[in-house]
């Protein structure tokens, strides 16, 4: 097989067309932590890093949940189950996008190096809290969030509340459409001893869950803005608690839409998917998500600019 068949096959494997669910979320980071433009040097390390990451994550999980997958009828095709792939060529590949998290670390910012060891052992982990614990799904949110994290660290080198405030955005925004996406294997995981919010409750209560948890997303939307001032709140009490529509600036306009936006496609995600029919599942794991990701970075890193 050619060497550009294999990686398509690896790429494949990894999802990596799934980046753009995270890559915009770590440079709403790096622009959050800049305060305006980071330089083009930063921006591509940090791009360097989360494609790094994200493919040494995604490798890893599929090395060792390569078992789990066989006996499960959705994953039973995956390219390691199905032999298209032999796990040590797998591995190859984790220890090059490892060393390439770590190039692009040693990079940006001798703080973002420090904690590339705990970036990779929370990612690392992931697959085997499966194993003990229906929380999984926001040890995975968590992981995710490294990406907006690290680039925020990579960029500023220290950290603001603001950033913990993403990171909460990231980790519950990925917990909630992770709970959905697990509806599709819950008998499978039962019979197989997986953890997860929908084999352990079922259906119906997985969802009110993934729906509570993206309310939670809305709001903490909402108290990132007020945190960056980009809400037309003033709570110093010098002026009307909430300013006049005639006071809003270009900046809150556009936050406050990229805020109702965010709130329109999370409700539209619920509204695709019911007990009844989760037929549209993939729709709302990665088109709705997708496009959440792409619009609410892009009109808050735009608002940033014009504050």
């Amino acid at each position: 097989m050619s060497v550009l068949r294999r990686v398509k096959t690896i790429a494949e494997l990894v999802k990596f067309e799934h980046t753009v669910l995270n890559l915009p979320f770590a440079y709403l980071g790096a622009f959050l932590a800049a305060d305006g433009w980071p330089t083009g040097r930063q921006l591509f390390w940090i791009t360097v890093a989360l494609a790094g990451a994200r493919t040494a994550a995604m490798a890893m999980n599929r090395l060792f949940d390569a078992e789990i997958d066989r006996k499960t009828p959705r994953t039973a095709g995956r390219h390691i189950p199905a032999g298209l792939v032999s796990r040590r060529e797998v591995w190859g590949y984790v220890v090059v996008a490892l060393a390439a998290l770590l190039l692009a670390a040693a990079n940006l910012h001798p703080l973002a190096l420090k904690l590339f060891p705990l970036a990779v052992a929370t990612f690392t982990v992931y697959p085997f809290t499966k194993r003990f614990t229906w929380l999984c799904h926001v040890w995975l949110g968590l992981s995710v969030s490294w990406g907006a994290f690290g680039a925020y660290i990579a960029v500023r080198g220290a950290v603001e509340p603001e950033i913990f405030i993403l990171v909460a955005i990231i980790t519950l925004w990925n917990t909630g459409f992770d709970i959905i996406y697990g509806t599709q294997d819950m008998e499978a995981d039962r019979v197989n001893g997986v953890y997860s919010i929908p084999a352990r409750f079922g259906l119906a209560p997985a969802l009110r869950i993934a729906r509570a948890v993206h309310l939670a997303v809305v709001l903490l939307v909402g108290l990132l803005g007020l945190e960056i001032g980009l809400l037309p709140l003033d709570l110093t009490g010098a002026q009307p608690m909430i300013l006049p529509p005639a006071a809003w600036s270009p900046a809150m306009w556009l936050y406050l839409a990229a805020w109702a936006l965010v709130a329109a496609l999370l409700h539209y995600e619920h509204s695709i998917i019911s007990p009844e029919d989760m037929s549209r599942v993939d729709a709302a794991f990665f088109n709705v998500n997708g496009y959440l990701s792409v619009a609410f970075s892009l009109c808050a890193v735009t608002a940033l600019l014009l504050r």
